[in-house]
């Protein structure tokens, strides 16, 4: 499975925010990752609203981290981030359209992979994939 850019980034804003002390501005983020910081806003808006990081505006303003990284499980943010998990057509049994879904088992062995890709994800929180607090 692979995740959309939306999660990349909501992760990588809230790795580099939770690596700071002090509050720190969409143009640094965009400018260390190299992304558009037209995206990163709608990831930050998005990251702000689920509770995440707390954003301040004007002079002085910028955002900082909201919620300690050993509370932020990775598995919840990615199940709040994704717009949709379902891997494959039939996944979706409103939109599905495939030919052989009632006589094909392959749902159930991605269904059963889908829940231990999460099961992994469910396991570990900001803080484990930190790794280090280095200094950006």
């Amino acid at each position: 499975m692979k995740l959309t850019l939306y999660s990349d980034y909501s992760l990588r804003v809230l790795m580099y925010i939770a690596r700071k002390d002090e509050r720190v501005q969409i143009e640094e983020i965009a400018k260390f990752y190299g992304i558009s910081k037209n995206h990163l806003t709608k990831v930050v808006n998005n990251l702000a609203t689920l509770g995440y990081i707390e954003t301040t505006r004007g002079r002085g303003g910028g955002m900082k981290i909201k919620i300690q990284p050993e509370d932020i499980n990775i598995g919840k943010l990615i199940r709040k981030t994704e717009e949709t998990l379902t891997i494959v057509e039939c996944f979706d049994r409103e939109t599905n359209t495939c030919p052989i879904a009632g006589m094909c088992g392959l749902q159930g062995v991605l269904g059963e992979a889908l829940a231990a890709y999460m099961a992994v994800l469910d396991k570990y929180t900001l803080e484990d994939v930190l790794l280090q607090k280095i200094k950006l």
